[in-house]
């Protein structure tokens, strides 16, 4: 990783230095917009323009009350703009800021209704890549033109504070255990199904990715390091509108993909469509060594073992939404939504093992050819109702959810052994069958109530049910007949039940916010590992738990003067195992290494503590620290020569990280976003009989550099990279990635075509090593992580918005925990 150190901290400092240095005397500039009767209009397009060409500066929009700010401007003669849909523009007077102004606050602006007979034309603006709100930073995903043919996981590792490691398990902050939800629904996935479906989820069907380290009591309790809710397209415009991506990238092997967004509104009805396919085909080359020891202290080698893999894998995907909303009257609405996917993977693999002496000398040769041909399917339904009693605020919402998942996965294991200096040879094939079902059924109400000036209730009560059906029909073959492996066939059927409630108060005292909620949740689950009838080893055995968790949170904020604003929050939160982590019995990957799942394993709770300051708008800093009790993790068991992955609790683990995110902007031209995180982990317990006591701090650096030219181009540079650091039983040495894009818009900015290029220097490349008990074990691992990209994108239809609709259902916690398998 010297190369990387090497070619990537020059950047980082080149970039930041300028950054600095390229800073002018800068000022505020704030300003309200309102209606004729003087009500604050929301989201209303505010543009900061050049007095001497009324070239756009730059954009945002108006809050609830109608404020708007612009920070760090520099000197110069502005005017700025104001447009709302269905309202006439607007025009403030030209103004001068010279070098000794801190802020200037503007008169008002007013704007007119339009006469409905004249045609609504909307003007789109472009969001910032970056957005820090209260309690959670978005990242508006089109803002980069290099997510242009990237995937949803791709999305995700460039966001700040967000880490993959060398499996693509999800950490905000440092931390394990992230709730990821789409459109404020939990996937119900493990790790590696989740991270199979974002490869498959193209990044041009998502608007906005939100990153919330620690969620209000509204939000279900798990997700020890917080929530990333992903939030894909929803058209909301009246008449016919849509938008069309196609994207072809190109790595070793190629990857095309698309999406299409419909939407129709007329009177009360409104329509929408969103609709995705990708094929995603790569390559994975994963190296293994691991040295076996002799018991004692003097952990003298017994034998060696190094294994090298070759996958190919081929990874079709669909995915479909369609729903109506309903406008009963201006203040009732009740909708649907029925959303899919269909994700295939198929990954042909062959491994060859090599078995040595303690003296390096081979002893025998393993070649293991290997098919594997998954296929996942989903379907749900989702009705909601929302009500709001007036003007004030008041609001009653309801939603009914049905989420279903089945999986199908045919598996063939070859393994042919041969021994140096003879002839001899054997050969044992294992095939499997393996078929799944989840269903979940969830219904959930919230209620906001103001009760005085300022103050205001929230409160809501949700309940979930849901049931696994998990099979595992392993054959042993020999001479073309298969027979049943006993040791390896299994049912396993699981239950949940989860009932929730929660209340929270929120209260604005001049220059102090304060938010204080609670959330109960009782938890009721059992499983039953049913004998198969064939093995007197392989008995009826179940299992059964219950209990109540209160989950209480609190914000407090101060804004100390118009430039420095202070929080504080606490949490405490939850993560649950994985449904199929529960099953005990053993699941075959090759012939040395076996997955398990453990019916002991116990839910992991954490306390979260964070503060905040705000300085100006664009610089953002934040002090965390986290106490995990039982946390869980992948843990690595030796059995003879063969190693068992599995999730179990390790103990305790702490947490402490300072964050720094800053936007500036360099020039009219240049904005560059920087982001830096230390955290330092710390890992307590006892595993299989064995101490655990490791530590590591971490450095995390992205920067993200947007370039704005003339005549609708536009370009991107950015990178990531992290330092050394530790992930339970494993440490990963250090790496990164950098990225570049550019950008033009034509068909009258109503088209654009980009082209980006991702990890152009090659380095994301996770390696690294574990020991544990008798053995020391090191991985290096690269794919087709490099990768050139084309898109084009479409937008038609008459622009004029309609109001927005929640449509978020209740199965969000349940989601996250289901596992649909993955490719690398």
């Amino acid at each position: 990783m010297t190369d990387l150190k090497t070619l990537l901290t020059p950047l980082f400092v080149m970039i930041f230095s300028l950054s600095l240095s390229a800073q002018t005397p800068a000022a505020r500039i704030i300003g309200l917009v309102g209606d004729e009767g003087h009500k604050p209009i929301e989201a209303a397009t505010i543009s900061l323009l050049d007095a001497r060409d009324s070239s756009r500066v730059r954009q945002t929009v108006s809050d609830k009350t109608g404020q708007w700010v612009f920070d760090k401007v520099a000197e110069g003669k502005y005017l700025v703009s104001a447009t709302s849909v269905g309202r006439s523009s607007s025009y403030s007077k030209v103004f001068e800021l010279i070098g000794n102004q801190s802020a200037i606050v503007l008169e008002a602006i007013v704007l007119q209704a339009t006469s409905k007979n004249l045609q609504e034309v909307a003007v789109i603006g472009k969001k910032p890549f970056i957005e820090q709100k209260a309690d959670r930073m978005v990242v508006n995903v089109d803002a980069s033109p290099s997510n242009a043919g990237a995937t949803a996981l791709d999305v995700l590792e460039r966001s700040p504070g967000v880490t993959l490691d060398k499996d693509d398990n999800i950490s905000l902050k440092g931390k394990q255990g992230v709730t990821v939800m789409i459109d404020n629904k939990p996937t119900y996935l493990t790790a590696a199904q989740l991270a199979s479906y974002l490869k498959s989820l193209p990044a041009s069907a998502i608007d906005q990715i939100e990153l919330m380290t620690n969620p209000s009591a509204k939000y279900d309790a798990a997700g020890n390091s917080g929530i990333i809710n992903i939030k894909t397209k929803k058209n909301k415009t009246r008449g016919f509108n849509g938008n069309i991506n196609l994207t072809h990238t190109q790595g070793v092997y190629p990857k095309p993909s698309g999406s299409l967004n419909l939407n129709y509104r007329d009177g009360r009805t409104n329509f929408f469509l969103n609709a995705g396919y990708s094929r995603w085909e790569g390559f994975q080359h994963l190296d293994i060594g691991r040295t076996y020891l002799n018991p004692g202290p003097d952990r003298v080698v017994n034998s060696i073992f190094t294994q090298a893999t070759e996958m190919h894998f081929t990874n079709p995907s669909m995915n479909l939404k369609f729903g109506m909303d309903y406008y009963l009257s201006d203040r009732t609405t009740l909708g649907f939504v029925v959303s899919g996917f269909r994700n295939e993977e198929n990954n042909r693999s062959s491994s060859n093992i090599f078995l040595k002496d303690a003296h390096g000398s081979i002893d025998s040769i393993v070649y293991s050819p290997s098919n594997t041909d998954n296929t996942w399917k989903n379907g749900s339904v989702n009705l909601n109702f929302r009500h709001q009693f007036d003007s004030t605020g008041k609001e009653l919402t309801a939603d009914l959810d049905y989420v279903r998942y089945s999986s199908h996965s045919d598996q063939y294991f070859d393994n042919i052994t041969t021994y140096p200096g003879n002839d001899h040879k054997t050969e044992t094939i294992l095939t499997g069958n393996l078929p799944s079902t989840i269903d979940i059924y969830t219904v959930k109400s919230d209620y906001t109530h103001p009760l005085a000036k300022d103050l205001k209730l929230e409160a809501g009560v949700k309940s979930s049910y849901v049931r696994t059906d998990n099979m595992a029909n392993y054959f042993n073959v020999e001479n073309d007949v298969p027979e049943v492996d006993t040791t390896k066939t299994n049912h396993f059927i699981y239950r949940e039940n989860i009932n929730a409630g929660y209340v929270n108060l929120n209260k604005q005292y001049k220059k102090w916010g304060i938010q204080a909620g609670l959330r109960v949740e009782n938890t009721n689950y059992s499983g039953h590992q049913l004998g198969n009838g064939l093995s007197v080893i392989n008995k009826d055995s179940s299992f059964s738990r219950n209990y109540f968790s209160f989950f209480p949170t609190l914000y407090v904020s101060y804004q100390a003067n118009e430039k420095n604003q202070f929080s504080v929050n606490y949490g405490r939160r939850i993560d649950r195992p994985a449904y199929q982590d529960l099953n005990p019995f053993l699941f075959f990957l090759d012939q040395y290494t076996y997955q398990a799942g453990n019916p002991y394993l116990q839910p992991q709770f954490s306390h979260n503590v964070e503060l905040g300051h705000t300085y100006g708008g664009w610089l953002s800093t934040t002090l965390n620290y986290s106490y995990t009790k039982d946390f869980f993790s992948e843990t690595f068991e030796q059995s003879g020569r063969a190693t068992i992955l599995r999730n179990g609790n390790i103990g305790s683990r702490q947490n402490a990280g300072i964050a720094l995110s800053a936007q500036l902007h360099v020039t009219k031209w240049w904005m560059s976003i920087l982001y830096s995180n230390v955290n330092y982990t710390k890992f307590s317990g006892i595993l299989y009989g064995e101490p655990i006591n490791v530590d590591a701090t971490t450095l995390t650096l992205n920067v993200n550099n947007q370039f704005t030219f003339p005549h609708g181009w536009s370009a991107e540079l950015s990178g990531w990279y992290r330092t050394k650091g530790v992930e339970g039983q494993i440490v990963i040495y250090s790496l990164g990635q950098a990225t570049a894009a550019i950008s033009k818009k034509i068909l009258k900015e109503k088209a654009s075509l980009k082209l980006g290029i991702r990890d152009f220097l090659y380095t994301n490349k996770p390696h690294g090593y574990l020991n544990f008990q008798q053995t020391e074990a090191t991985f290096r691992n690269y794919r087709d992580s490099r990768q050139v990209s084309v898109t084009f994108s479409y937008r038609f239809g008459k622009p004029l918005k309609a109001p927005v609709r929640h449509r978020a259902s209740g199965t969000g916690e349940e989601e996250s925990r289901v596992k649909t398998g993955g490719n690398n």
